[in-house]
């Protein structure tokens, strides 16, 4: 029994190795094959589109994306049986979009049109960031995450008032511009408004009284505005971290390099990568 306990537990290790070590050369291996077949995977989904191609390859292209599907599983299933707390992983941002990446194909054996949902694969590729393990992006991403964070409550606000905005405007286009127009309803000109104040409108519906075009012209200047609004907002907070993630600390010392000075915040070594000591941050 406690041999083949310990046979298990080796291979675990091996597999950890492979499968989390983006450090050792087992590990990059891995990952720079893993980045082609998800590369592969989401060309493979986009011809499989293209009618010609579907016509005359298209067995061809299904065998491809379910060896890849396949792989994928394995590989989702030693991740989750290669770590001691594999729940973490299963929820985590990373575990989640390797789920969401095999699922498709699996649900296109019962609704065949799911298998184009496949190309949300590309998202996996998020995990070019870890592979290269570079201090100066590892350190951007998270600032600009601590950003995000710290301006939702601003762009929740944000958005609530542009939904009331679009629901009055979209009412007044309603009884300004009526049937005629083709705005044959209040949603009819919340979907107008909307799509107006977010782009400059599809053109499948557009007002043709002085009023409503007069009306019209606010709302496309009001659009700019909307562009303009969150982007100020996560910039401000992402300049506010900024400043307060710029004081220098010589305490946190590196283990591997022994680099000295080191943001307060850091998490990372900024000359070799490796994790700072927790201790000492």
């Amino acid at each position: 029994m406690t041999k083949n306990k310990s046979k298990y537990e080796v291979f675990r290790e091996k597999i950890k190795i492979v499968l989390y070590g983006t450090n050792t050369i087992l590990g990059r291996m891995f990952d720079l094959v893993l980045l082609g077949l998800i590369l592969l995977s989401v060309i493979l989904v986009m011809l499989d589109t293209v009618e010609g191609i579907n016509l005359k390859y298209h067995s061809q292209l299904l065998i491809c994306e379910w060896v890849i599907t396949i792989f994928f599983t394995i590989e989702y299933l030693l991740r989750i049986l290669s770590i001691q707390k594999p729940l973490k992983y299963v929820f985590s941002f990373y575990g989640i979009i390797d789920l969401l990446a095999i699922l498709p194909m699996y649900l296109s054996i019962f609704f065949p049109a799911t298998n184009v949902l496949t190309i949300v694969r590309v998202l996996r590729f998020f995990r070019l960031f870890k592979i290269l393990h570079i201090p100066q992006i590892s350190h951007q991403s998270y600032q600009l995450k601590e950003a995000l964070q710290a301006s939702k409550e601003k762009i929740l606000v944000f958005i609530y008032f542009v939904m009331i905005s679009a629901v009055i405007i979209g009412a007044l286009m309603y009884v300004v511009e009526g049937k005629e127009s083709g705005f044959t309803s209040i949603p009819a000109g919340i979907y107008w408004a909307i799509v107006t104040l977010t782009t400059v409108g599809y053109g499948d519906i557009s007002p043709a009284t002085p009023l409503g075009q007069f009306l019209a012209s606010l709302v496309m200047i009001m659009g700019y505005g909307i562009i303009a609004v969150p982007t100020g907002i996560v910039t401000a907070e992402f300049a506010k971290n900024s400043l307060r993630n710029n004081s220098v600390s010589t305490k946190n010392s590196c283990r591997k390099c022994n680099a000295q000075v080191h943001f307060d915040s850091a998490k990372y070594c900024h000359e070799c990568g490796t994790e700072l000591p927790k201790n000492n941050l």
